[in-house]
């Protein structure tokens, strides 16, 4: 059963931050075997340059590829395309997401079940949660 997951790097985060994109700069993958076994594979290869990703949250989905995931969530967050930006050497599925597009996600929620409606804190593990929400079909 293959598991979608979204990964971080600071190392990558400050490079965003350092190029004026944003230091909320994530990586979405579809692993089939096991995302801790795929982040792995990304700190051996060096995705984007980096060999310090750590996963921040995973979640078993049916039926699901790579490029549709991607394709999916290319629909409400920003892509990073890598021919743009030389620093992350040709990596896909790099996503630049907007704190506040995750903080409305959770609002939404929240009104639309019962209890009482507070802001939530947006944190790493938080915007993962939303970027796999979105992702998924």
């Amino acid at each position: 059963m293959p598991f979608i997951y979204v990964a971080a790097s600071k190392g990558l985060a400050d490079w965003g931050a350092s190029v004026g994109l944003t230091k909320h700069i994530y990586k979405l993958g579809v692993a089939e075997e096991s995302a801790e076994a795929a982040i792995g594979q990304l700190n051996l290869e060096g995705h984007a340059g980096q060999r310090d990703w750590k996963l921040l949250k995973k979640q078993a989905v049916e039926d699901l590829t790579e490029a549709a995931a991607v394709e999916r969530l290319a629909r409400k967050e920003r892509l990073v395309d890598p021919t743009l930006y030389p620093g992350i050497k040709g990596a896909g599925g790099i996503f630049k997401v907007k704190p506040t597009n995750a903080e409305n996600h959770f609002i939404v929620q929240q009104s639309l079940g019962t209890g009482e409606l507070k802001p939530p804190k947006i944190r790493p593990p938080e915007i993962a949660a939303y970027l796999i929400h979105n992702a998924k079909p």
